[in-house]
């Protein structure tokens, strides 16, 4: 005599809230241990007194914050930040934006092309530096080789003040435009042809269907893209470390390898943390910013 198995509604014996509690509470708990509570901690760090040797912190509120802005090597930091950001993100995002426009039709040519460009994103930013300190190095680098047969005079690319934090904004650029053109490719496979072949029959030139259906149809994918762009003109600072290690005379120090001499060099923890907080303030409201721009992007239902 066989036995019938007696049915049994898992939705009423275990609540399906419970399932997804259960599934993700081990993704939840890594989250809070490498996410969150790092960030908890340093914002805790910010409003205590740096440790000494033998003595105990104290609290001091917001006077980390205050010495901070009064610091004059913070201040170059964070305008030479802002100004490095603007610098590579939109000329990052226009070049993407370009080369995936030229190359989204299918061809062998065009996929030879793409591979070309995105090969810079295979490189780790570290063997970058060190391939454009050969060709940044003055008088015998290949940038002044082929400037001097053009008549022009050496230049210190990476040791004057004046156009050193320039010469790092090209090697980002040359980094990260292929990498941005693959999400550009992306989302123009996503624009319908319906709405192209509609404009083309209109009379639309190709600026008027670049302005009118093309770029609103890409807002969403340009927010994410900004966004990744600013994320990297904070976070990566390899390039930096390499080549001018923030020199000369701080004309290259970024907020990243600020924080990083506070902490390794100085070991003044107090004030690293606080600028690590302002850092992931800043990070977070373009981030918030953009990403609601992307929410509200632009959608054709066919």
């Amino acid at each position: 005599m066989t036995m019938k198995p007696i049915p049994v509604e898992i939705g009423s014996a275990f609540p399906k809230w419970r399932q997804a509690a259960w599934l993700l509470a081990p993704s939840f708990v890594f989250l809070f241990m490498f996410t969150y509570f790092p960030m908890l901690s340093v914002l805790w760090d910010s409003l205590y007194s740096n440790a000494g040797l033998g003595k105990a912190t104290q609290f001091v509120g917001l006077e980390n914050y205050r010495d901070l802005f009064q610091d004059d090597v913070f201040v170059t930091a964070f305008t030479n930040n802002v100004i490095y950001a603007f610098g590579t993100i939109f000329p990052s995002v226009v070049l993407a934006l370009l080369f995936a426009l030229m190359l989204q039709a299918s061809s062998r040519f065009n996929s030879l092309i793409r591979s070309i460009l995105f090969f810079p994103t295979l490189v780790p930013l570290v063997a970058a530096a060190g391939l454009w300190m050969f060709i940044f190095l003055p008088s015998i680098g290949l940038l002044d080789f082929y400037l001097a047969k053009l008549g022009a005079r050496s230049v210190n690319w990476i040791g004057d003040p004046d156009i050193a934090l320039y010469a790092l904004m090209v090697l980002t650029i040359w980094k990260n435009a292929g990498y941005f053109m693959l999400f550009f490719l992306a989302g123009l496979q996503g624009i319908p042809e319906d709405a192209l072949e509609a404009a083309i029959l209109e009379g639309a030139t190709p600026w008027q269907r670049m302005r009118y259906i093309i770029l609103p149809l890409l807002k969403p994918t340009t927010s994410f893209v900004i966004v990744i762009a600013f994320i990297f003109s904070i976070t990566q600072v390899d390039h930096l470390i390499v080549l001018t290690e923030g020199g000369p005379a701080n004309a290259t120090n970024l907020l990243l390898f600020y924080i990083f001499q506070n902490a390794h060099e100085f070991n003044n923890n107090a004030t690293a943390s606080a600028a690590t907080v302002i850092s992931l303030v800043v990070l977070l409201a373009v981030s918030v910013l953009n990403i609601r721009t992307l929410e509200r992007g632009t959608h054709y239902e066919s």
